[in-house]
């Protein structure tokens, strides 16, 4: 028994000790440039097209401040685990021997220090330097967790959803003692949290229908009024935090899909212009310029949308079996853009530079 026990020991140190020898592995760049058919502008492919690679949700920070690393998650490993990659080399470095990594629910802290993610009901916050990680929540028993998770713009806290079969629950999360606060209750599975930037709001979902606002302490909880007879794609914050930016999607296929912008405040909505049928949606620094995936089959491309003067500007195509998924977004300074796409075999991370068309805005928060 004591040699049993002993050998038990033995392989339960070795497990451990292989997983954190798992982490810190260096992968050669896997850049690839190529000219756009569409456009002829340079277009890089940033991972191997043999290996499923996503960026995290497009409402959580995925790319370092001064634009030095890219977080990302690949199955390049065997299983999705977190890597970094180095935007000079294209080097990339594992970052966690997860079991069930939510490639989702990736996000940079504010300090470009460390990373979080949730690994199946486990929400961890990990090191990029030392690689150590430690577990800061678990979903208790009873409940499980909806989609979508996000920080606060001060990394103080984490934002999600927990699901029974009889409603949810918004949960506010202290990162430094793992203590959790219920924020609201609600009889449907509330999903996609995000904290307004400035002000102790969140916007939340009720599935693609409605949009919600609450504030941390549970009160003023209300359906914010956007347009009616659609549905709501993208949706997040603008980089000030005075509005939100939607994607608004008709009934009616034969109208446009648009922008939107809702102003909580006022309770107002209003239509920011029309696009080439935008299937998701990010914006640059200051909201200035917007960039799209379109789903158009005839014209399935990756293109900027200039406020002021309402024109639309093809970057190149992105050929994605679903324009939903290609999430565009920009780059901190707002001169890049970066994308996924399984043109090329499986989902695989692109770049395209913008400085040309997009002003360089300030990176700091």
């Amino acid at each position: 028994m004591r040699a049993t026990r002993r050998a038990i020991l033995a392989a339960l140190a070795s497990t451990a000790l292989h997983a954190e020898l798992e982490k810190g592995r260096n992968f050669p760049s896997e850049w690839k440039r190529y000219r756009d058919p569409a456009t002829e502008f340079d277009v890089y492919r940033l991972t191997d097209s043999a290996f499923s690679s996503h960026l995290p949700a497009h409402y959580n920070r995925a790319v370092s401040r001064r634009h030095g690393f890219l977080l990302f998650s690949s199955d390049r490993a065997g299983s999705n685990q977190a890597f970094r990659m180095d935007l000079k080399t294209g080097e990339c470095r594992q970052l966690t021997q997860a079991h069930e990594l939510d490639t989702a629910s990736l996000s940079l802290l504010p300090d470009d220090h460390g990373f979080t993610l949730f690994d199946g009901p486990s929400l961890r916050q990990g090191n990029l330097s030392t690689l150590r990680d430690r577990q800061v929540y678990s979903i208790p028993e009873g409940w499980t967790r909806g989609a979508g998770a996000s920080m606060t713009a001060d990394g103080v806290s984490s934002l999600f959803f927990e699901v029974s079969p009889q409603a949810s629950r918004l949960r506010l999360l202290g990162m430094a003692k793992g203590s959790a606060a219920t924020v609201v209750e609600i009889p449907f599975p509330g999903s996609h949290p995000i904290a307004r930037p400035r002000r102790a709001q969140v916007l939340y979902r009720e599935g693609d229908e409605v949009l919600w606002l609450v504030n941390f302490d549970g009160r003023q909880n209300r359906k914010l009024k956007t347009a009616a007879d659609g549905t709501i794609g993208t949706a997040f914050w603008s980089p000030n935090g005075r509005t939100v930016l939607y994607l608004y999607i008709p009934t009616d296929t034969t109208k446009l899909v648009a922008i939107r912008e809702h102003t909580p405040d006022e309770n107002s909505d209003k239509q920011v212009a029309p696009t080439s049928q935008f299937a998701s949606l990010g914006c640059n620094g200051d909201a200035s310029v917007f960039v799209g995936a379109s789903r158009n089959r005839n014209s399935p491309h990756i293109l900027i949308l200039l406020r002021v003067a309402r024109r639309e500007l093809t970057l190149c195509e992105h050929r994605s079996s679903d324009p939903f998924a290609v999430s565009p977004i920009f780059s901190p300074d707002s001169q890049r853009i970066y994308f996924q796409s399984d043109r090329d075999g499986k989902p695989a991370i692109y770049r395209v530079q913008v400085e040309r068309f997009v002003e360089e805005t300030d990176t700091e928060p």
